[in-house]
């Protein structure tokens, strides 16, 4: 018997998927004058907030933990000194921290460039799929989320667009995976920018995220990132919150259910490398029955030719004499500590764009 660890991790993972996948994790970056006896909190109720706090940063952390179909799973508050010049501490505090969204209320503009490349590398370079709500950032990026409303007035207060991205935050954290942002009502909002529905189309293009009034409520445009430059591999799919959240939850199931139940502990057969993917079969199997993915278009396999690619840059086999191999031959060849498996999925988008034909 061999790796039962695996499939029952994995198959955990499927179930769980569309519990952990209805609240995010929100982070907030908050500067006080006089440091909190914590400078780190986890918020789960307004409850949480801690009475020490200023007022505006109570008011963040009321806004953020409002949500939307949900509040978020959890906000952290990250509490630093209004006399940090910079984010550096933080960010290198933050750099291992479980979260999804990260939140500046109070960001100087020459900083906002910084945490938008910050994210990027992230994301790159150390396989961290979090992402950031910004204001005014055209970062081009499916990890920043560029807010843009310019006018943001509620009964009580008038806010700047920075001072809004927790409320918008929390609104993509506390939204199932199911369904997308788009659309999400803001009942406390009075008062917003007026754009015709020419310019509308024109920022949704551009990567733009805004709240509109629609003559009955103000409510969130298509929920989209900063992402506008596709390319092959990185297309359209990737300009959607919803999809990239997806994305980014499947990437850290796989990639850390795999690590924590499978590397190190097994040979690294051809045997062994069928079993990954047998269990990794069964977590997208479970992800669309859950109707996270399309059914019976999901596929997990071995990676022919990235395995090709190590047999002849290690010098185990020429290209010619690869040519010769059968696929069987390669995925059967021994390729040291190295796995190469690949996954073709098709992601469940939320209806967003419908026409409707009436025949009279």
């Amino acid at each position: 018997m061999k790796m039962p660890s695996i499939n029952i991790a994995f198959k955990e993972k499927g179930i769980s998927a569309v519990e952990r996948s209805e609240r995010g994790i929100v982070l907030l970056i908050l500067k006080e004058e006089t440091l909190p006896s914590q400078t780190e909190v986890n918020l789960y109720t307004a409850d949480d907030i801690p009475k020490e706090l200023s007022d505006s940063n109570r008011e963040q952390l009321e806004l953020t933990l409002r949500g939307y179909v949900n509040s978020p799973k959890k906000v952290i508050a990250e509490i630093i000194s209004k006399d940090a010049e910079d984010y550096t501490d933080v960010l290198k505090a933050i750099e291992n921290k479980r979260f999804d969204y990260l939140v500046i209320p109070d960001i100087e503009e020459n900083h906002i460039d910084t945490i938008a490349t910050w994210i990027k590398g992230m994301r790159t370079n150390k396989n961290k799929r979090i992402k950031a709500v910004l204001p005014d950032c055209t970062a081009d990026t499916e990890g920043v989320i560029n807010f843009v409303n310019q006018v943001i007035r509620t009964k009580t207060k008038t806010y700047t667009t920075a001072q809004y991205c927790g409320r918008i935050a929390g609104i993509i954290a506390g939204t199932p995976m199911t369904i997308a942002c788009t659309y999400a009502p803001l009942p406390e909002v009075i008062g917003c920018d007026v754009w015709t529905k020419e310019e509308m189309d024109t920022m949704t293009d551009a990567g733009k995220l805004f709240f509109f009034f629609d003559g009955e409520k103000v409510k969130l445009g298509r929920g989209i990132n900063s992402l506008v430059t596709t390319v092959q591999g990185k297309g359209v799919s990737f300009q959607k919150i919803k999809l990239v959240d997806l994305m980014d939850m499947m990437y850290d199931d796989i990639r850390t259910t795999a690590q924590d139940h499978y590397l190190g502990k097994y040979a690294n057969s051809y045997a062994n490398r069928c079993l990954l993917v047998t269990a990794i079969q069964g977590y997208l199997d479970q992800l669309a029955q859950e109707g996270l993915l399309e059914q019976g278009q999901n596929t997990a396999y071995i990676d022919v030719e990235s395995t090709k690619i190590w047999l002849e840059s290690n010098g185990k086999y020429t290209k010619e004499e690869l040519a010769d191999m059968s696929e069987m031959d390669i995925k059967m060849a021994n390729i040291g500590s190295n796995v190469f498996i690949a996954v073709d999925a098709s992601l469940l988008d939320a209806m967003e764009d419908v026409t409707i034909a009436v025949n009279i």
